[in-house]
């Protein structure tokens, strides 16, 4: 069976993505390998340290800037995290200095906020009720 063990978010800056990654949003760092002039860097869930990735990719390629432009101009984020309260994460989040461009919204089966990354990305967070 196919599974999902590595996904990725462009970043503009590796270690100002690691630091925000961490620092802001709990994830733990879990891979920084040299690659080039880049590294392969990924975090994970302190909760599931061995599950799924997610790849601090460098946005060099032609193509990925004005792909995150365009859906951050849109507001659309570019994944979603899971978050048991969304609310509470909020306010967690926001003592800590992130910016949302929506705050806390019930949609009905789930409330969600959007959050931006500081490395050209929005980030849905959402709670399934």
């Amino acid at each position: 069976m196919i599974r999902i063990t590595v996904t990725s978010v462009f970043v503009d800056d590796q270690a100002k993505a690691l630091a925000f990654y961490t620092d802001k949003l709990g994830f733990t760092k879990k891979t920084d390998v040299p690659a080039g002039e880049y590294r392969w860097l990924t975090v994970v869930s302190p909760a599931d340290p061995d599950g799924v990735e997610l790849l601090l990719e460098p946005d060099g390629h032609p193509a990925a800037g004005p792909f995150k432009e365009a859906l951050v101009a849109d507001g659309i984020p570019f994944t979603q995290f899971a978050v048991a309260d969304v609310y509470a994460e909020v306010e967690r989040l926001k003592g800590l200095g992130v910016e949302f461009t929506q705050d806390a919204t019930d949609l009905g089966p789930v409330v969600t906020a959007v959050l931006d990354d500081t490395c050209g990305n929005l980030i849905q967070l959402a709670t399934l009720k």
